[in-house]
């Protein structure tokens, strides 16, 4: 849409109806010497000029697609079909809003039920909302919906190997609660058997920080037994291969979206997403959508199930996050309709295959061992020297090799956290393996 500049006619009008006689008298209160402060600006230069500065400056950076890419951590480096920005990108998506009129909003409620839909049965629950934030905020509004429906519970159960900026964002989050947030270590079996009376959820990171894939099988039972919640946080690329948290008995799932169809774009927006079982459908924050129709038997989209205190009563609301991800949301629904379910597989066995190919060239280096277990995309490698040295001269070489854990755990300066995805090509891992080997002599 043009910019149209108000005509003096317009002015005129408009500062006769507030009964001021110039535009200058409306800023009569701020001091005649700081009105108008000299900026000290250079002199203005052509926009070839301009663009010619902002790409030598843009060149100087390491990205995903001019350098062999091994980071992960939270941000992922995979594929996106030209057709999700295509599409997403269109004027009628891209200023679309959250829809607060939405039975006019037509076309943004079928694009959110059609995400919800798909969603709901990657993560093998009854429904999904749209959205949060990013998964850690997703994440933290799951066991506080966890908290007010167990009553006078206080204790919640998260892995020690959650993602230490989730635990920041569910620390913040919980902080007006009288809570007890305690951590366990390895197996999420052993640690589920001790849930007891006190505890209102236990959160099981499915795979973990390090790319760990735990067994839950049972845990949802001991959980259960206990009168606690089951909370599953998620990779939704892994989902294309294993087992989803629905089956395993889980109440609520949660993950970060942003693998499907969007950017890193340096570290936002994401995509929170939520699902949960029917029992606690009207216990979810955020918005969704139902298939109706119409006196005349149309096929129309509604919002559905959610209390309308969510919305226009916050003080009443179980939560006060109802915006969602609405763009971003988009990108993830194109991104699974133009994969479908055999290609969501496809991905997700490159990443498995790739990861443990690059895992097991990794630990053939003198010096280096790759830690134990099954994981996926992600895995953590022991190194001879430490870790940020190593990343550091690595990346002069443009291999961006992973995460040295040191940036989290001060003490395990020697592990690096690699993560591996179907953008890694067999010679970008070769070459992380024999560079790998050369700084290390």
């Amino acid at each position: 849409m043009p910019f149209i500049a108000n005509s003096d006619a317009d002015r005129a009008a408009m500062l006769a109806a507030i009964g001021v006689k110039s535009s200058d008298e409306l800023f009569l209160d701020i001091p005649a010497a700081k009105r108008y402060p000299e900026l000290g600006l250079p002199d203005g230069i052509s926009e070839l000029e301009v663009l010619r500065e902002i790409e030598s400056l843009a060149s100087r950076n390491v990205a995903a697609n001019t350098c062999a890419w091994f980071l992960g951590a939270g941000a992922y480096n995979h594929f996106i079909p030209s057709v999700v920005p295509a599409l997403a990108m269109r004027g009628e998506f891209l200023s679309a809003y959250t829809p607060y009129q939405p039975e006019v909003s037509q076309g943004t409620l079928q694009a959110i039920f059609e995400y919800q839909s798909m969603a709901a049965k990657l993560f093998g629950v009854d429904t999904v909302n749209a959205s949060h934030y990013d998964g850690a905020t997703a994440l933290a509004e799951a066991v506080l919906m966890a908290y007010n429906h167990g009553a006078e519970r206080k204790r919640i159960l998260i892995p020690a190997a959650l993602h230490p900026e989730y635990k920041e964002v569910l620390k913040t989050y919980l902080t007006a609660f009288e809570v007890d947030i305690a951590e366990y270590e390895g197996d999420p079996k052993a640690a589920a058997a001790k849930t007891d009376a006190a505890s209102c959820c236990f959160v099981a990171s499915y795979p973990d920080f390090e790319g760990r894939v735990h067994d839950l099988t049972g845990v949802a039972d001991a959980v259960h037994a206990a009168g606690a919640l089951f909370i599953v946080h998620t990779d939704p690329i892994m989902l294309g291969l294993f087992k989803s948290p629905g089956e395993l008995g889980a109440d609520i799932v949660t993950a970060e979206g942003q693998a499907l169809g969007n950017a890193m774009n340096y570290g936002g927006p994401f995509l929170g997403m939520m699902g949960a079982t029917q029992k606690f459908v009207r216990k979810m924050p955020g918005r969704i959508v139902g298939q109706a129709a119409d006196h005349e038997g149309r096929r129309g989209f509604v919002l559905t199930l959610s209390a309308r205190e969510q919305h226009i009563r916050r003080e009443k609301a179980v939560s006060n996050i109802c915006s969602n991800q609405g763009l971003v949301m988009l990108m993830a629904t194109i991104y699974l309709e133009a994969l479908g379910k055999q290609g969501l597989k496809a991905v997700a066995e490159l990443c498995w295959n790739k990861a443990h190919y690059a895992a097991a060239a990794i630990a053939k280096l003198p010096g280096f061992s790759v830690a134990p277990g099954v994981f996926f995309k992600e895995f953590v490698v022991k190194t001879p020297r430490p870790a940020a040295e190593i990343a550091d001269k690595l990346a002069r070489r443009c291999v961006v090799a992973g995460l040295p854990l040191s940036r989290y755990y001060p003490d395990r300066t020697h592990e690096l956290l690699v993560c591996v995805t179907e953008m890694n090509t067999k010679a970008q891992i070769e070459l992380l393996a024999s560079s790998l080997a050369e700084v290390t002599k």
